[in-house]
């Protein structure tokens, strides 16, 4: 594959991975529909495709995925849904990217793998501005939402650490979207009973973009340039996923970034840079931390 074509595959990936966000967002927030909606049509759409995807592909296809994954995966995308109910596109992108690097980087440390002191001093500069975004304050973010997101990075950080290795990671992703489906029919059944379903025509569009394009065809897309990648370069960027949303936010949304976040926002890429940047050891095979995306 050429530099260029990697290049250009990568920022359409990174463009589809915040824009997520920004179709979660503009559809809660500026459209009508419910949040167990958007998450059924996002899963449901996405399966279609990843799995349209893996029957055209030529090639061997090893693996199905997993139920525990597919939970996982579910965690995410309905605490992801629920979050952006309350949270503006950059905060809760921020949140979310904390939080899957943050169970990456404690995942390899419990494993074995040893900081090195710039990297302990990035993980605590990144914590610190956590707390500085969650701190109360006028502009701090609903603490519901906040503790939704995070939540839904924790479940895509244990998500993507279960899909490591596994084999074909389209064909993983795929069967484990499939499983998914199910569990987000339930959540629709039980919202409708409980207090009804809302959806118009521009909330059903985001979320089918959000499932087909910015989910199925953004992961297939990534693991397609995945290889060609060094691991701490697929790490560092994922540092532009939160930026892109935040701009995104501003420019689509109209929504407005606070000193806090953006403060926020320097403390928290920043130090994770530092730890995923940082060269160490590949002995273990927890070491490639941050690869995956959310």
């Amino acid at each position: 594959m050429s530099y260029a074509r990697v290049l250009a595959l990568t920022a359409l990936t990174m463009i589809a991975f915040a824009g997520n966000s920004l179709l979660c967002r503009a559809a809660l927030g500026h459209a009508h529909i419910d949040a167990a909606s958007f998450t059924a049509i996002r899963l449901i759409s996405g399966a279609l495709v990843l799995w349209l995807i893996v029957q055209i592909r030529p090639g061997a296809r090893s693996g199905k995925g997993s139920w525990r994954s597919a939970c996982a995966l579910f965690i995410y995308a309905a605490g992801f849904s629920y979050a952006y109910l309350s949270l503006s596109a950059a905060t809760g992108a921020l949140l979310l990217f904390g939080a899957v690097q943050a169970t990456m980087i404690g995942y390899g440390m419990w494993t074995g793998e040893r900081l090195r002191r710039l990297q302990l001093a990035g993980l605590i500069l990144a914590f610190a501005g956590l707390l500085g975004l969650l701190l109360p304050g006028v502009t701090a973010p609903p603490p519901l939402g906040s503790l939704l997101m995070l939540g839904a990075g924790v479940a895509w950080g244990i998500y993507s650490l279960r899909g490591r290795g596994a084999g074909d990671p389209i064909a993983i992703t795929a069967g484990n979207f499939l499983r998914t489906v199910p569990i987000a029919i339930v959540l629709s059944a039980l919202t409708y009973a409980y207090k009804g379903i809302a959806m118009d025509a521009n909330g059903f569009g985001y979320a089918l973009a959000s499932g087909a394009l910015a989910s199925g065809l953004g992961y297939a897309i990534w693991y397609t340039v995945l290889p060609a990648l060094k691991a701490t370069r697929a790490a560092s960027v994922q540092l532009s996923v939160p930026v892109i949303a935040a701009l995104g936010g501003v420019l689509l949304l109209g929504e407005h970034l606070s000193l806090r976040l953006v403060l926020a926002s320097i403390a928290i890429l920043g130090g994770i840079a530092l730890v995923i940047l940082e060269k160490r050891p590949t002995t273990n095979g927890a070491r490639q931390i941050g690869v995956e995306q959310r």
